[in-house]
């Protein structure tokens, strides 16, 4: 659970906002809402965004490290100040300080992460004694990752992504996180996944029967994101960087969400770190993380 790694004092909360990795991703048929029903695995890795929270009288601002993000109400956490406040009814409002770790746009849920970490970090301030359901469904408010987010760990997640069950914990690995300079947008994805052949569906029960066993190889195995399909067309560079993640040593390597973020999982810290000295000279946005529980 994030609020776990939240710290608070009496006008401070502290707290860590962890990226995720889909170790699984199928996309269903277009429901009558416009979104797409899903059934994916995902698991929360070790790459953080550290997000402060100071009580304010009322007012909200939110500031960052990175200068081209938003810090106004187009910012995913000053919009779940908004929405906490007028769900809760409480007057008192919030000083965001976001240092970001994750890449932004980069199919790990950075966003997302931080929205759940100032839910969450509300709660704890203000004592409103919200569950994890109800934090969760306020979250899902504000994008279909966030509940997840808040949950962390292991989960098959459902519905638009909403409908979460967690799973026991996933086998320990180094996870290599890889991401190309390219922007994706989620939006057109999902608008031309339709119109692509699908080769390789996940098996996501035998997904699930890896991670019970704790068996890290037949997990990597299982590994699949239909959403591939359709970035791959367009940028070529992500099954270039699986392919070498596996050269590598990687047990397996898959793109995250809907990209471009390439993550491979090893079982050994040196074969991991010596894959990401490598990119490391073409890629800016290289990272070692870990399976975080």
């Amino acid at each position: 659970m994030l609020a776990d790694d939240i710290v608070v004092t009496e006008n401070r909360a502290i707290a860590r906002s962890y990226a995720k990795i889909n170790l699984t991703l199928d996309v269903g048929e277009k429901r009558g809402d416009g979104y797409h029903n899903v059934e994916m695995i995902m698991q929360t890795v070790s790459l953080f965004d550290l997000v402060i929270l100071d009580k304010t009288k009322g007012e909200i601002s939110v500031s960052t490290n990175l200068k081209y993000l938003p810090v106004n109400d187009k910012n995913i956490a000053y919009k779940a100040v908004k929405l906490f406040r007028e769900e809760t009814r409480i007057r008192g409002g919030a000083k965001i300080i976001i240092h970001k770790n994750i890449p932004v746009a980069a199919g790990l849920a950075g966003g997302s992460g931080n929205a759940a970490a100032v839910l969450c970090a509300m709660n704890m301030l203000y004592n409103t004694g919200l569950d994890t359901r109800e934090l969760c469904a306020m979250g899902a408010r504000l994008g279909a990752d966030v509940p997840y987010c808040i949950m962390g760990g292991t989960c098959l997640a459902s519905g638009v992504g909403d409908v979460l069950t967690p799973l026991p914990d996933m086998p320990k690995a180094s996870v290599l996180l890889v991401k190309p300079p390219v922007s994706i947008s989620t939006q057109t994805i999902y608008s031309e996944i339709d119109s692509v052949k699908i080769e390789r569906r996940p098996d996501t029960r035998a997904m699930a029967a890896a991670i019970e066993s704790g068996d890290l190889r037949a997990a990597a195995d299982n590994l699949c994101n239909v959403m591939e399909a359709v970035t791959q067309r367009d940028h070529p560079e992500i099954s270039e960087i699986k392919a070498k993640m596996i050269s590598d040593g990687a047990l397996g390597a898959l793109m995250s969400g809907s990209g471009p973020t390439v993550f491979g999982l090893f079982d050994s810290f040196t074969a991991a770190k010596r894959s990401s000295d490598e990119f490391s000279r073409q890629y800016k946005d290289v990272y070692i993380s870990s399976i975080y529980r």
